[in-house]
């Protein structure tokens, strides 16, 4: 269902796995991905938001597949891995976009269960990608991840404890990985911080916004192509402007 793409695009023969892609800054990213010539593996719960996205792909000249996954199913990323591997031999570009945001709320009233799940999907799940497709981006010669993270990761928030403490861990594993593995070959990290943005979550997060005054996702999936296509040293971090 696919068709050629352009032997000219900047990420052309690239494999690329985007979390979180049936939406938001994910679907952006996995679109503009494609468009620049990468073949991207989708990931995400909802098989129908998937296929759209795919469809979407497909009908723009790229190519892609989708791979549903859960995260908080311990042993979905390994399936996801064994799957992956079984049909490439390496994987060049890992973009972390998925994240679930809890309730905003004091400390003192943090759900437990909306918590638990932050916690495996923002955190625990990222260790698990990590390390399930590690062999594979050092098999690349060009491996790269891509963390999308959040300011409150870095500047607590009063009420957004619950998903800012996730993001500093989050941060953290990302920059322990990153110096792991500086050494040792040629996979490098980068964390982005996309800024406003117009997603599900942002308006989950802001109810009363009006989102005409917030950037569109695809700004962000441009500008991580941007990156991607430029390089960058391990360890680089930026945040995506608000205007262009």
């Amino acid at each position: 269902m696919s068709s050629d793409k352009s032997p000219e695009g900047p990420l052309e023969g690239r494999l690329a796995l985007v979390t979180g892609a049936s939406k938001g800054i994910g679907a952006a990213t996995a679109k503009a991905l494609a468009a620049a010539g990468a073949h991207v593996v989708l990931t995400g719960r909802d098989v129908r938001a998937l296929e759209a996205i795919e469809d979407e792909i497909h009908d723009a000249g790229g190519a892609s597949t989708i791979a549903p996954v859960d995260l908080t199913e311990a042993d979905g990323i390994a399936r996801l891995a064994t799957a992956i591997a079984g049909r490439w031999d390496k994987l060049d570009i890992l973009v972390l976009s998925a994240a679930y945001l809890p309730t905003l709320t004091p400390v003192t009233q943090i759900d437990p269960k909306q918590f638990g799940t932050a916690i495996t999907v923002n955190l625990i799940a990222t260790q698990a990608m990590l390390a399930a497709f590690d062999p594979l981006l050092k098999r690349s010669g060009h491996g790269r991840v891509i963390g999308l993270t959040s300011s409150v990761g870095a500047q607590p928030r009063a009420y957004w404890s619950a998903y800012g403490s996730t993001k500093a861990a989050f941060e953290s594993l990302l920059e322990s990985y990153a110096a792991e593995v500086e050494k040792i070959g040629n996979v490098r990290v980068a964390i982005v911080d996309p800024g406003a943005t117009r997603t599900a979550m942002r308006a989950k997060a802001y109810p009363g916004e009006d989102p005409k005054t917030v950037k569109e996702p695809s700004r962000v999936g441009e500008r991580l192509v941007a990156l991607l296509s430029d390089d960058f040293e391990t360890g680089h971090r930026e945040r995506v402007p608000e205007t262009a």
